[in-house]
């Protein structure tokens, strides 16, 4: 594979990479307190030690409403100490670092935010239960210098950059998706008012950047369900990012609202996710209903990349390549597609050195089957692959199992 760019160093803005792997920002759960731990200290420290270009910490709250889980971080003053430390663990591997910051909007609950969750418009989230607000104009113009702001903290805690959240139906893709944006002012109809949010945060985010942080953008190329968002209107939100100053576009979909598995793709192992629930009516509840709501779909490797190319025909900034990602093969294939960087999650939790392995291995391919384990667990407890859990119990082990028996590769 003499071809082959993934060990080249590649630029995003301002930020040289050592090579074009990113270890993608999916959520750890390692946050108790809405604070970094040790143990997402060791994680992001074995992940760079195992080869990647940038690791990114994920998913940090620009502010307390947008907490989504009890075990997330929350970027404020008091926690940047615990975040630098590691950065510079991070720097101390030869990787950089980055952060992904965003507001998860209407997919909270005032348990958790400490009030009524908020979004584009009001409504019912069935997924949370929750009602939620609609936000109040003059509410809008402050979330949006929320953002910067927290770009000043990841400064302070030592990031190389910052990777703004605006897909997945978190709260900027509430704003952008016809779905969730129902307003009937300036912020809502047309796209183009629909992308008026979008446009107010990158323009605080690229003024706090300055020209010593790399500004990322993940955005979704649809939204995975029918009255979502598709690639004619999401085309142009990436061109409009694009003139808005960002360094680099990360390619995804899906609404963790409502099409969670368009965003991951494999089997969605409800029997896992309900056993470390404690509340036993949510239990039931899922167990019983989530098969409908929340379908499998079958997975397959690079399972975005068609749509990915018809970006990389229309958008000229770096592009990030992102999902399922699981062999050298596939990431060379990417790569030689046009893309300047790979991002990778479920492989590296799977296996932290991958990235080394595939320098030394020309077929490297890691051993993630897709079951999906890790994610069913992260809402109720800390991000964890299957394979590194010495004690399981029993049910759990039987149902990764069948799980894995249906799943399409």
């Amino acid at each position: 594979m003499n071809s082959s760019i993934l060990f080249t160093p590649g630029k995003i803005g301002p930020l040289t990479l050592r090579n074009r792997t990113i270890r993608a920002a999916a959520f750890e759960g390692m946050c108790p307190g809405n604070a970094p731990s040790e143990m997402l200290y060791d994680y992001h420290r074995s992940v760079a030690a195992g080869g990647i270009g940038m690791t990114t910490l994920a998913y940090a709250s620009v502010v307390q409403s947008g907490l989504s889980f009890n075990h997330q971080l929350w970027l404020r003053p008091e926690v940047i100490p615990g975040v630098k430390r590691i950065t510079d663990a991070i720097h101390h591997e030869g990787a950089a670092a980055s952060i992904q910051i965003g507001h998860c909007g209407n997919m909270s609950h005032r348990c958790i935010c400490g009030c009524t969750p908020i979004s584009a418009s009001s409504g019912f989230n069935i997924y949370s239960p929750t009602i939620v607000r609609g936000m109040r104009k003059d509410e809008i113009p402050e979330m949006a210098r929320s953002y910067g702001k927290a770009v000043h903290l990841a400064r302070e805690a030592g990031m190389d950059a910052v990777e703004i959240h605006a897909g997945h139906g978190y709260l900027i893709s509430q704003f952008l998706s016809p779905y969730t944006n129902h307003r009937k002012d300036e912020y809502g109809g047309s796209l183009e008012n629909r992308m008026r949010f979008m446009r107010m945060v990158m323009d605080e985010v690229m003024k706090a950047a300055g020209n010593d942080m790399a500004v990322l953008v993940k955005m979704n190329m649809r939204d995975g369900f029918k009255g979502g968002m598709e690639l004619d209107e999401t085309l142009e939100v990436g061109r409009t990012l694009e003139k808005c100053g960002a360094h680099a576009l990360i390619l995804s979909g899906g609404f963790v609202s409502r099409a969670p598995m368009y965003v991951m793709r494999g089997a969605m192992p409800i029997y896992t996710m309900t056993y470390y629930m404690k509340q036993l009516w949510l239990r039931w509840g899922v167990r019983m209903a989530g098969g409908f709501m929340v379908p499998s779909v079958p997975f397959k490797e690079a399972y975005f990349l068609d749509d990915a190319l018809k970006f990389r025909q229309e958008i000229k900034i770096p592009l990030v390549y992102v999902g399922g990602l699981v062999s050298r093969e596939k990431i060379d294939e990417v790569l030689n597609d046009g893309f300047e960087f790979v991002s990778m999650a479920r492989a590296l939790l799977n296996e932290p050195g991958f990235v080394n392995r595939m320098r030394e291995e020309e077929h490297a391919r890691c051993s993630c089957g897709h079951s999906n384990y890790c994610i069913a667990r992260m809402y109720s407890k800390e991000m964890a692959c299957h394979k590194k859990i010495d004690h399981l119990p029993k049910k759990i082990i039987s149902h990764i199992v069948i799980t894995k028996s249906s799943i399409t590769h």
